[in-house]
């Protein structure tokens, strides 16, 4: 079984409300997008214990948190303006294509330009 590249809704950067599972209701910000897998990675959300063996940058070993990935249907835009969950629409300004909030209208942040 192979998994299928499909387009997503939230990029990297983008603050996000997790609407269903053990964590739902947490938000977060994406720290990374496994496009292969139709999954991401959400600051502080569906951590997991790993078991980490000693090594010269830490003698002490132990067991560490860290979050795992989970799938990206489970997750949705917040927009920080109407402080809810939304999904995006696009508007054409004169510099491009421009995400914006569907409920306010508001332009969402986008981290990756520079």
């Amino acid at each position: 079984m192979s998994a299928e590249k499909v387009k997503l809704n939230v990029k990297k950067g983008d603050m996000v409300m997790v609407i269903t599972g053990k964590d739902a209701g947490k938000k977060g910000k994406i720290l990374q997008v496994i496009t292969a897998k139709n999954r991401v990675i959400v600051e502080k959300v569906n951590l997991i214990k790993k078991h980490q063996k000693p090594t010269k940058g830490m003698p002490q070993g132990g067991i560490m948190e860290q979050e795992a990935a989970i799938h990206s249907s489970n997750v949705m835009l917040y927009c920080t303006e109407c402080n809810s969950v939304t999904r995006k629409s696009v508007k054409v300004t004169g510099e491009g294509k421009v995400r914006v909030c569907k409920k306010c209208g508001h332009n969402l942040p986008d981290q990756n330009k520079k």
